[in-house]
């Protein structure tokens, strides 16, 4: 082993996770501003630059535990493994391929099913959070602000705005919209209609390591490492404000818990 691969294999797992996510990111930057891509064929390229790179990072740094990535051909034998790095690559292929900010990379570790270890890189805005570091939002006095996508806004969530007199946020990716909460600019982003693992494994355990509420729909645990890794609710906010947003979820028709 070079002096390289034990000083990677030294890092703590939230390290390694925010390491690997910002390197990901000034990758991912550099391959958007070259030139060389456009639209869809950027995102193409995104993606397999960034998954190829976290990849190789995660087995020399971490070569006994099992990856879930949205961009590897999956296997069922990592549930019967304890730790499983989860990974997006490029979540907001969109948003990136258009050259906006509002995408982001995401490595976690789920540790027994539960989101321990997360670092979401925000690249654009040349931020990283990590669920080692994260601070608590600061409380907002205004309107609830609620993170809705830019562009296909579920009818659920504007229900649930509705409900609360909330203000729409549009925004990009899930990371960008879970972080947004995290760093005090919005105060819910509440997800029906699909997901999967990646897509919320990272922001979830940044926002737990924050002491936001996280939680399915329903108010029920987010479990990682399904067999089936479709996870097709989210919930985070405030944990002052959970029990009331849940409360009024549960009315909407549609959603999970109604």
């Amino acid at each position: 082993m070079s002096d390289a691969e034990a000083d990677i294999g030294a890092l703590s797992d939230a390290a390694l996770a925010a390491k690997i996510a910002t390197v990901a990111g000034e990758l991912l930057l550099t391959i958007q501003t070259s030139g060389l891509f456009a639209g869809k064929a950027l995102g193409k390229a995104g993606d397999r630059t960034a998954n190829s790179f976290i990849i190789e990072a995660l087995k020399s740094a971490r070569p006994d535990d099992a990856v879930l990535s949205e961009e590897e051909a999956d296997s069922v034998a990592r549930c019967a493994v304890s730790r499983v790095w989860i990974v997006d690559p490029l979540d907001g292929t969109r948003e990136y391929g258009e050259r906006r900010t509002d995408w982001a990379v995401h490595v976690a570790l789920a540790i027994d099913g539960a989101p321990v270890i997360g670092a979401v890189a925000l690249p654009g805005l040349g931020v990283t959070l990590s669920s080692e570091d994260c601070a608590a939002p600061t409380p907002h006095a205004g309107k609830p602000r609620l993170l809705v996508s830019r562009t296909r806004p579920a009818k659920e969530a504007l229900l649930l705005a509705e409900k609360l007199g909330a203000e729409l946020v549009p925004m990009g990716s899930a990371g960008a919209k879970a972080m947004a909460v995290v760093r005090g600019e919005a105060d819910i982003y509440f997800h029906t209609g699909g997901q999967y693992e990646w897509d919320n494994c990272a922001p979830a355990a940044v926002a737990r390591a924050a002491g936001l509420h996280v939680s399915r729909a329903d108010g029920s645990p987010l479990i990682y490492n399904c067999e089936n890794p479709y996870l097709p609710d989210l919930l985070i906010c405030r944990q002052e404000q959970a029990e009331r947003i849940l409360a009024l979820i549960a009315e909407i028709p549609g959603s999970e818990a109604a």
